[in-house]
């Protein structure tokens, strides 16, 4: 089902314009953009300070987003999200609770280098990232060796990628991914609200409908190395 645009979605967007670092694509096709265009990010001036910067990659709604930067004032966080309609809550939310250390990027991950150097982020979150099942869709996968390769760009020496998912199928894929494209595979488990790991989760509302259906998440931590 098609959502419907979000009401005075453009003049909420201009109001919220400080949070936004970037939006769209620089030109029509998605692969010249990523191949050609830099309009790198200085993020010590956008956040006036050189804590580490972490990245999430389709934020959706930014409650996962928020509540890490309430709980990390020395980290600066950086929320990706592709669809307008979305990326307005979570850039509204942020505002609202006055959290300074977030900022957005209303983009394809794909030109994610278009505005983000090399070695500049200290981890990545993929939550609940869309499966995409069908064959022919493996390299729109976000664990695919095509993203694999950009967030290893991304990612400082020993940074990581957290993953949830409640699709067993693809997170079996993306483990056997990491491992191929030299991510060493440090944690995972196929029930994280059963592990060890759950006292630190964040919970989000999404995340809360598989839990209160009794259904298993999925949780994998995957660490860049040299």
């Amino acid at each position: 089902m098609r959502m419907h645009k979000k009401r005075n979605l453009e003049p909420r967007m201009e109001a919220l314009g400080a949070l936004l670092l970037a939006r769209g694509k620089p030109c029509r096709n998605t692969k010249e953009a990523a191949e050609t265009f830099r309009a790198l990010v200085d993020l010590k001036a956008v956040f006036g300070n050189e804590n580490p910067v972490e990245l999430e990659v389709g934020c959706g709604n930014g409650a996962f987003v928020a509540e890490k930067a309430k709980r990390n004032p020395a980290v600066n966080y950086i929320a990706v999200e592709v669809c307008s309609n979305v990326i307005i809550t979570a850039m509204e939310k942020i505002a609202a609770e006055g959290l300074e250390n977030v900022r957005f990027l209303n983009i394809p991950a794909e030109i994610l280098p278009c505005y983000l150097k090399e070695g500049s982020i200290a981890a990545i979150y993929l939550n609940f990232s869309t499966p995409l099942p069908e064959a022919g869709r493996e390299k729109q996968r976000l664990t695919s060796a095509r993203f694999l390769t950009l967030y290893r760009a991304l990612l400082c020496e020993g940074g990581a990628i957290e993953q949830k998912t409640d699709s067993r199928p693809f997170f079996d894929y993306s483990l056997r991914m990491y491992r191929e494209q030299g991510f060493e595979v440090t944690d995972a488990v196929y029930d994280l609200h059963a592990s060890e790991y759950a006292k630190d989760n964040i919970v989000t509302e999404y995340e809360r409908r598989f839990t209160d259906m009794g259904l298993p998440v999925c949780y994998c931590r995957a660490v860049r190395r040299a």
